[in-house]
């Protein structure tokens, strides 16, 4: 029978971790370029670099409602930084 006891080490769930987050910075970074924002290199690197799921998830909700793509990182409410709908015709 094969040895499995890796799939369940800590380290195979750091690897796990790991690759969610890359997942979700990719996410953020798909979001805000198909939204048609302008992703500078210092926020794509703040981003592909983080490591921490629940901050990840934060942005990750806000690259889909910010005007510009640094606002993500904002701790204030979105209000000006939210793109604005215009009217139905």
């Amino acid at each position: 029978m094969a040895d499995l006891s890796f799939y369940v080490s800590p380290l195979s769930e750091e690897i796990r971790e790991e690759g969610r987050a890359q997942g979700r910075a990719e996410g953020i970074l798909i979001v805000l370029r198909a939204r048609g924002l302008d992703v500078a290199h210092t926020t794509r690197e703040k981003v592909t670099a983080c490591r921490d799921p629940e901050l990840l998830r934060q942005w990750l909700g806000r690259s889909a409602r910010v005007a510009i793509a640094e606002a993500i990182f904002s701790e204030q409410p979105l209000g000006r930084y939210v793109a604005r709908r215009s009217p139905m015709q």
